[in-house]
């Protein structure tokens, strides 16, 4: 996928729309949808990288209750003709068609190579990627199995999204507890996932989310790492301006 100097691209992840609590998941989702208002005017694309909710599941009959302006703002984005894409995280696994079919949302499942202006760049949510997160990457099995979501289908909206939602209230986004931190990056796994990549062949970037830090970090060899934070404490975002990519904060 090649892009001109004119093209303009943003990037965020980890909104965790739904957490801790209706009100200041309201308040998160209309500053998102300001974010969206404000580039609107010159974004050719946009990457969620995922975790944009708390918790979904794409019923066939039923949309999960909420999010009504941030739904509409995208849809409206993607009939201006701006290219969305949707990589699916950990809490929003359960995301298939609805995306894709409504609003003409990208979707993808594993980590995926784009090439802009001749940036070559590894795009992923960042769960479960190298060494580490054992524990994780079994329950990720469990959850994405066939049979465990025709199941959880099978029951009804409010029970299913309410267990869902108590679920989620013992989480360490609902509490609030998640100021994250890493000792050195040689012991941090997605850093490691970017080393071991470039051992086989360039990247310009990797950009993922997941980790909830804010962060550039040059890898050597004219290659950078950024991750994208989260945006329940401390929102940020990337931008491509047409020649680099950079790190964001969000302007209150």
């Amino acid at each position: 996928m090649e892009t001109d100097k004119k093209q303009r691209i943003y990037f965020f992840s980890d909104v965790h729309l739904g957490a801790p609590d209706y009100n200041s998941s309201l308040v998160r989702e209309k500053k998102l949808v300001n974010f969206l208002c404000n580039i609107e005017k010159d974004a050719t694309e946009l990457f969620i990288l995922g975790d944009l909710f708390d918790m979904w599941f794409d019923y066939k009959r039923v949309v999960p209750r909420g999010y009504v302006r941030l739904l509409g703002q995208l849809a409206k984005m993607s009939d201006m003709g701006i290219k969305l894409h949707y990589f699916i995280g950990n809490h929003d696994m359960w995301a298939f068609d609805y995306f894709e079919k409504e609003i003409g949302i990208k979707m993808y499942r594993e980590p995926k190579v784009f090439t802009f202006n001749n940036k070559k760049i590894l795009l992923g949510h960042g769960d479960g990627l190298g060494e580490g997160e054992t524990g994780y990457k079994l329950i990720k099995r469990v959850f994405a199995g066939k049979l465990n979501q025709w199941l959880f289908a099978r029951l009804h909206p409010n029970f299913g999204l309410g267990l869902a939602d108590l679920l989620s209230s013992r989480s360490r986004i609902a509490n609030g507890n998640f100021e994250e931190s890493m000792g050195s990056f040689e012991s941090e796994y997605l850093y490691k996932y970017c080393k071991q990549r470039l051992k086989d062949e360039h990247f310009d970037y990797f950009i993922f989310g997941h980790r909830h830090i804010a962060l550039e970090y040059n890898l050597g060899t004219n290659s950078k790492y950024i991750n994208l934070g989260e945006w329940v404490k401390k929102p940020h975002y990337a931008y491509f301006d047409g020649e680099n990519i950079s790190l964001r904060k969000l302007k209150e």
